[in-house]
């Protein structure tokens, strides 16, 4: 599933530069994960990124966006041009 940053975020810009999608950005009040774009790091690294730099632990699976491990890593073949 997607990932999505909660109200405790400190907007401490340490997570944007961490996605190697871009799904992160700046949002009005604070960062959030685009969940068209967020692979939680499937197909580039074993740990979600952002949640390994996160000081306050405000990222978390996100509900509206249930995707198994498959469903990530077809989004992220699809995302870089390759058929899954």
């Amino acid at each position: 599933m997607a990932l999505r940053i909660t109200e405790e975020c400190i907007n401490c810009d340490v997570c944007e530069p961490e996605c190697p999608n871009g799904a992160i950005s700046q949002g009005e009040d604070l960062y959030q994960i685009d969940p068209q774009l967020c692979t939680e790091c499937v197909g580039h690294f074993t740990n979600s990124q952002c949640i390994d730099v996160c000081p306050v632990d405000c990222i978390i699976s996100d509900p509206d966006h249930v995707e198994s491990r498959e469903q990530l890593d077809a989004k992220y073949q699809s995302m870089v041009g390759r058929q899954a």
